[in-house]
């Protein structure tokens, strides 16, 4: 993973057909030093990559090329029916059918922002540094994703320590009224940033916390192309920012 002080070659902007292999690229970087921090097993294909985090994490597959080849089809297909927790899947090229394994799927938007300036948030946003502004973090993630797999609590699990160590990875925690109301994800991998996990926590939530999240994290990649996926009810903020749609991504997940 790359990177923005290390990447000289990195790219001024992005074409939007570009977007579904910058998103499955950053999305791999993320889940890669995610998978390394705790300690996950990580398989790295030409076709996709795969974390396996048991039975609490689940496994994570992140499609990586439009065309898996039947060898790599059929060991990701192994590694799902063998997975001991809940498998969710990740295709942003919507080219990769796993029905076959049993699993539903969606569909969500993946979009694009070009390099540009964004406003200031209208409350503080930090950069997780100590244990208790990661774990706020980590229980505002938890709570508003509904991760129920992470339940109970274990402080570190979702967000070790060793993941802000990670190059290329923030946290990023929104303080309203000095209280931890808002938290969000940054990657940054080969020249491009993405967004993930940006949630508010239920009680603060319809008070511009998720806008100044993204506007937080917006503000060290200014001079980059980022793109993200977005949920139906996040689209209209992402817009708001400057996001555009750039094709769909393919969300699979098993019935766990």
């Amino acid at each position: 993973m790359t990177t923005r002080s290390a990447s000289a070659d990195r790219p001024a902007s992005v074409d939007s057909s570009e977007a579904p292999l910058r998103q499955a690229r950053n999305s791999a970087a993320l889940w890669t030093a995610t998978g390394r921090s705790r300690g996950h097993e990580v398989v790295g294909r030409r076709g996709f990559v795969a974390v396996d985090g048991g039975e609490r994490a689940g496994l994570r597959v992140l499609i990586q090329e439009p065309d898996l080849d039947p060898d790599e089809l059929a060991e990701l297909s192994e590694l799902v029916r063998r997975a001991t927790g809940p498998v969710n899947a990740e295709d942003p090229f919507s080219s990769t059918d796993l029905g076959h394994l049993g699993m539903r799927s969606w569909q969500m938007p993946v979009m694009l922002r070009p390099p540009g300036p964004v406003g200031e948030p209208a409350m503080e946003v930090i950069k997780a540094r100590r244990p208790e502004d990661l774990q706020a973090a980590e229980r505002i993630v938890i709570e508003g994703f509904e991760l129920t797999g992470f339940e109970p609590y274990r402080p570190g699990e979702l967000f070790p320590s060793a993941l802000i160590e990670q190059p290329g990875v923030d946290v990023f925690v929104a303080l309203h009224d000095g209280v931890a109301a808002g938290a969000g994800v940054s990657v940054v991998a080969d020249g491009v940033g993405s967004h993930y996990w940006v949630g508010t926590s239920p009680a603060f939530r319809s008070r511009g916390v998720g806008r100044a999240v993204m506007l937080g994290s917006l503000a060290h990649l200014t001079d980059l192309p980022v793109t993200l996926t977005a949920s139906k009810l996040g689209r209209p903020l992402y817009e708001s920012l400057g996001y555009t749609v750039a094709a769909p991504s393919t969300w699979w997940a098993s019935a766990q």
